[in-house]
């Protein structure tokens, strides 16, 4: 339907022709003037009814959501590669840093392998194999296999952590001197605990209290107990907790404790070949002549 507009009015007229004349004003007829064809005006729209509609607006916002979306994920997969081995070497750097050896000494120093629920090496399991349980520590756990990284130059090893805090996951790494009891040192980090209160495990001056520590007391696994309100001085298996993070310091001795119980027969197996080796009788190198 068409509309016209009287020029000297305004007064606007719907029909295939203008009126004889207007019915306001009464000028004649070319007085009008042609101001929408809307037969012609619903052809143009185009694609959805033109730019302006509910439809184009909605498909136009669907269409770029998809395309941000495909790229994102292209980023992502092409970054995957160089994401994971970053992660990596934080873990590798962490591995290191528990044992007080340098960033970077990972590759010359660690020899990683696991072992299972007897304490013997799986040698089907090769040493990147085990580093990459890491990724999923806790499946590595429930199918039991055990990884363990071991200085090659002092028989030092690091037994990696994984738990629950307050808010979410926290982990870790103990580092055992050769007599698999004597904490060399440790390293703990967090998902999501609170800044200031449970997020203080991550923090170098917490973590300075176990070194020296002891997991062992004649025999049994003690684990490292985290005391709320303070160890007593010259307590061997225990720690300093953190005021207001009480929820997080549970968490961090189950942690020990939990993924400690994991290797005992691998530290037992250790100390034991050890004290077999020191029961040997030295060989007599003196001449019978």
């Amino acid at each position: 339907m068409k509309k016209y507009k009287c020029s000297v009015c305004g007064y606007i007229h719907e029909g295939d022709t203008p009126p004889a004349k207007c019915p306001v004003c009464g000028v004649p007829a070319e007085k009008f003037e042609l101001i929408e064809d809307s037969s012609t005006q619903k052809k143009s729209k185009g694609f959805l009814g033109g730019k302006d509609s509910s439809a184009y607006i909605i498909f136009y916002s669907v269409v770029m959501v998809v395309l941000v979306a495909v790229v994102l994920a292209v980023t992502s997969l092409s970054l995957q590669d160089k994401q994971n081995a970053n992660i990596m070497n934080e873990k590798k750097d962490a591995i290191t840093a528990s044992m007080g050896e340098a960033i970077g000494t990972y590759d010359q120093l660690i020899n990683a392998f696991a072992v299972d629920n007897s304490g013997k090496v799986i040698e089907s399991i090769s040493a990147d194999d085990a580093l990459n349980m890491l990724f999923d520590l806790p499946a590595a756990f429930a199918d039991g296999t055990y990884p363990v990284f071991e200085n090659k130059e002092n028989g030092e090893v690091v037994i990696p952590l994984t738990g629950k805090g307050l808010w979410d996951d926290i982990w870790g790494y103990i580092a055992l001197e050769g007599d698999m009891n004597t904490v060399k040192g440790v390293v703990f980090d967090h998902a999501g605990e609170t800044p200031g209160l449970g997020a203080e495990i991550a923090t170098p001056k917490y973590q300075a209290q176990f070194p020296g520590k002891e997991i062992f007391n004649n025999g049994e696994l003690v684990s490292i107990s985290v005391v709320k309100g303070g160890a007593e001085e010259g307590d061997k298996h225990g720690v300093d907790a953190i005021s207001g993070g009480t929820k997080t310091c549970n968490g961090l001795e189950n942690m020990i404790r939990n993924c400690l119980t994991y290797y005992v027969p691998y530290f037992e197996s250790k100390t034991v070949g050890a004290n077999e080796t020191n029961d040997v009788e030295p060989v007599n190198t003196e001449s019978n002549e």
